[in-house]
């Protein structure tokens, strides 16, 4: 196979981060814009919560069938159609009218994107001789974590700046494009899309699938607002998912033709690195979930400001993803940096666990870079260590169930965290009001000292004491909320300490020239 060279090869590169990026930062570009949906539409903030929902439930739903999809109709068409159909959502979602309209659109554009994740890393891949596999997935990398950190901010200011709509519009121009550059730069597969008449689509895993992965992932979405098992939906959903997820793996074991090939958890390697996948996309979301609430709820930032302070450390990983890939590339061992992304996971943790109020946005900046520094060093390894035990032929099946645990892990993440702050908040509050008793002299003249303040600035000398009252309990809930957050941050050091241990379990396979040559020659035949 002559692989692309020069100019060509360059545009391959842009072409399939740029499809990432947009595939990604569309996870969380819409999360800054919600008030403002809400309020143009005519929905309440619970509803509202659809828009993100059904794109993830489309997103994790297609992600692992990626691999069946482009052998059956060839890579190239999958990736074309896939494109052109987040295009042509992301138009609709810009024109919907109506929230469920909106949702509707929403899920057919998760439907187009998963397919951009896993189909853009196996094109990159391709372009790259196999001992220069570490260096696309660095370059891989830095769409992985531009993606989720650009979300916010692009979508801050435009939201500030424009209308809610155009959130979803500018997707337009760069579907077009990359587009353009498929067709001219991205060849086919020799034998693409050929032997489908010998492919039989595996209906029932399909159905499965569906049934299991949307239902698990309505759960951890909606498990929250809905109270988890205190809610009849939720038990539904929780019986329709081990029914769905239980069924599914024991068609997918036993047919011939699997829609995706779960017997590559068979290799230990794979296995053990898909677990890792799945705990650093719950570090990868969860902090960027975590962080902007905090400093959006309790220091008082505007949603600009949250995505400026994500965005710049951001750049430092842009670097470091493709200095680690040729490292990599040139035979370093990617265990090590595993584990010292393990261990700078787990001090961000503690350090976001003490954070305080009053701290502006650059002295947030060192704990921005400690997290960025954590995710290149776990996830770029991860890139590669994933399939690096399996055989050419399983590549696609691999890819595809690496990037769908990560958005499980990310998921699994939020939805942790979401619960876990509300308890925990709850939890302080009775703490701090424990503390507050009413003979106590320090709080009556706190009481007394605000009401003063408040009679000398509202003139309501009737109402000062009462209103007094209120502005200590929106206190008391702030430093709730606070305490709340830095045990969430503390969460995510306990659950990377954990997970370190399991490191001892993986291995690195050794290959010698012998084997890597006949790896590249394999690889070639195969194209």
């Amino acid at each position: 196979m002559q692989r692309p060279q020069g100019f060509a090869k360059f545009i391959i590169v842009i072409t399939t981060i740029t499809a990432a990026i947009m595939e990604l930062l569309d996870t969380t570009i819409v999360n800054v814009a919600l008030n403002q949906i809400a309020g143009n539409l005519g929905a309440t903030i619970e509803d509202i919560a659809w828009i993100i929902t059904s794109y993830a439930i489309a997103n994790v739903i297609i992600i692992p069938m990626t691999g069946f999809l482009g052998e059956y109709f060839g890579r190239k068409n999958y990736y074309l159609g896939s494109m052109i159909l987040f295009g042509i959502a992301s138009y609709f979602c810009g024109m919907s009218e109506t929230l469920w309209e909106l949702v509707f659109w929403r899920f057919v554009q998760g439907i187009g994107g998963g397919a951009l994740l896993s189909t853009s890393q196996a094109i990159l891949y391709d372009a790259f001789a196999p001992e220069d596999r570490a260096i696309a997935g660095g370059f891989f990398g830095m769409g992985i974590i531009l993606g989720p950190s650009l979300g916010p901010v692009l979508g801050g200011y435009i939201v500030d700046n424009f209308t809610w709509s155009d959130i979803f519009i500018v997707n337009i121009p760069i579907c077009v494009i990359a587009t353009l550059l498929t067709l001219v730069f991205i060849d086919r597969k020799a034998g693409e899309g050929e032997n489908r008449k010998h492919i039989q689509i595996d209906y029932p895993g399909i159905a499965l699938l569906i049934l299991g992965i949307g239902t698990l992932q309505f759960i951890l979405e909606k498990g929250e607002s809905e109270s988890w098992f205190e809610s009849r939906t939720i038990n539904l959903m929780t019986g329709l998912c081990v029914i769905g997820l239980g069924g599914f793996i024991w068609r997918e074991l036993t047919t011939a033709q699997p829609v995706v090939n779960l017997k590559i958890f068979g290799n230990r390697i794979f296995a053990l690195s898909t677990m890792f996948n799945m705990v650093s996309g719950f570090g990868l979301f969860t902090s960027v979930f975590v962080y902007p609430i905090l400093v959006q709820r309790i220091n008082g930032w505007s949603a600009t400001e949250t995505g400026l302070s994500l965005m710049y450390p951001t750049f430092l990983g842009v670097l470091l993803f493709p200095m680690i890939g040729r490292y990599l590339s040139k035979g370093g061992k990617p265990i090590p940096l595993m584990s010292m992304g393990i261990f700078i996971f787990i001090i961000y943790g503690f350090i976001g666990g003490s954070v305080t109020t009053d701290m502006g946005r650059w002295e947030f900046f060192p704990m921005q870079i400690v997290r960025v520094l954590g995710v290149a060093l776990l996830q770029m390894p991860l890139l590669n260590q994933a399939v690096a035990g399996l055989e050419q032929k399983d590549y696609p099946a691999g890819i595809a169930l690496s990037n769908m645990m990560r958005q499980l892990g990310g998921a699994f993440g939020i939805a942790m965290a979401n619960n876990y702050a509300t308890t925990r908040s709850g939890q302080h509050r009775v703490d701090l009001l424990a503390n507050l008793q009413p003979e106590n002299p320090a709080l009556i003249q706190r009481v007394q000292g605000m009401a003063a303040n408040i009679a000398q600035k509202t003139g309501d000398v009737y109402h000062s004491t009462e209103m007094a009252y209120r502005q200590l309990d929106m206190m008391v809930n702030r430093q709730a909320y606070l305490l709340a957050y830095l045990d969430t941050f503390r969460l995510v050091s306990i659950i990377f300490i954990g997970i370190a241990p399991f490191l001892l379990l993986l291995r690195t396979p050794k290959k010698s020239v012998i084997e890597l040559e006949k790896i590249k020659k394999a690889t070639e035949e195969a194209h």
